[in-house]
């Protein structure tokens, strides 16, 4: 098969294009034809060696966590898909080898969701680890609650801009932070816009001087820091992207594979209640151009490559 495969740390000019061994199929996994796969900044992580203490790398490394695609083959212990049924997943293993920029994936059930009808399949790719990320954090580590009121930062990217509308979906009100020319798109989704950068933290407390009831950190550092300033007494804390929320009394977030969490957000995707804005699509050749792309944090939504098939 065709795949994106890196056989040492480093930046994206470590990628490749070429062919890979077509994946052997589990018991308890099935054969995905992929047609979409979305990136995202740990894939940066991973391919850098920053995840290196706790994911083992199996080079050549074919990157890529998220997936929407067709079944083609299940496996022996596997009733749950069937050939032609189309799936979405977020396919992380404990080591890094086998992922999902390429023509086909073996994903392990416990990866996956029946993929929603209404969504395309680049908008698909584009759910399970920015939904399942805005998902746990708030519903997990949060607990949000109808009423509280919800601080997401970068708000118009992949994981913030699922969180806005999965927080309003439970009774929240939301300010999210972003650059201005996001800020409209922010209002669609539900949120109450703020610029990032000086004055931040008086910003948020003229929104809210009560203070904010849960912050979900996306970006780290001063972000982190005027997030704990402005919470309220009682207010939570998360980041996922600084160890340092520790130091502020608030909690570290990865992102689990749950089948059961995937099929729920995929239920609201069917209904609408959240959507995925695709910004840029690249075909998996380009895979090193859409992962500089991506590195430029500049990205409104998803930034998803896709494989072309004659079928």
């Amino acid at each position: 098969m065709k795949a994106i495969s890196y056989s040492r740390y480093g930046g994206a000019e470590v990628m490749e294009y070429g062919e890979r061994p077509d994946p052997k199929v589990g018991p308890d996994s099935v054969l995905v034809k992929v047609r979409a796969a979305a990136v995202n900044p740990v894939d940066r992580k991973a391919r850098e060696g920053l995840l290196d203490a706790a994911l083992d790398a199996v080079f050549p490394v074919i990157p890529g966590w998220d997936v929407s695609g067709v079944v083609v083959q299940p496996g022996i212990a596997v009733d749950e898909f069937a050939v032609g049924d189309e799936v979405i997943g977020y396919v992380r293993e404990d080591f890094l080898s086998r992922g999902t920029f390429a023509q086909y994936v073996a994903a392990p059930v416990r990866a996956l969701a029946r993929k929603p009808l209404s969504l395309s399949f680049e908008e698909a790719a584009g759910l399970p680890l920015a939904g399942l990320t805005a998902y746990q954090v708030l519903h997990r580590s949060l607990r949000i609650r109808s009423g509280d009121t919800v601080l997401v930062h970068a708000a118009a990217g992949g994981v913030g801009s699922l969180a806005v509308q999965l927080a309003r979906h439970a009774g929240c009100r939301v300010i999210g932070t972003a650059s201005a020319h996001n800020h409209e798109h922010l209002r669609q989704l539900g949120a109450e816009p703020v610029e990032y950068g000086d004055g931040l933290a008086d910003r948020l407390r003229a929104l809210a001087p009560d203070g904010i009831d849960a912050a979900f950190d996306t970006v780290g550092g001063e972000a982190l820091r005027v997030s704990a300033q402005t919470l309220a007494p009682d207010g939570r804390l998360t980041s996922i992207a600084d160890a340092e929320v520790f130091s502020y009394g608030g909690r570290y977030a990865f992102v689990r594979p749950d089948a059961t969490d995937l099929a729920h957000l995929a239920e609201l995707a069917e209904r609408g209640i959240v959507t995925v804005h695709v910004d840029r699509v690249f075909p998996l050749a380009e895979t090193a151009e859409a992962h500089r792309l991506n590195e430029q944090g500049r990205t409104r939504g998803k930034i998803v490559v896709t494989v072309d098939w004659d079928d």
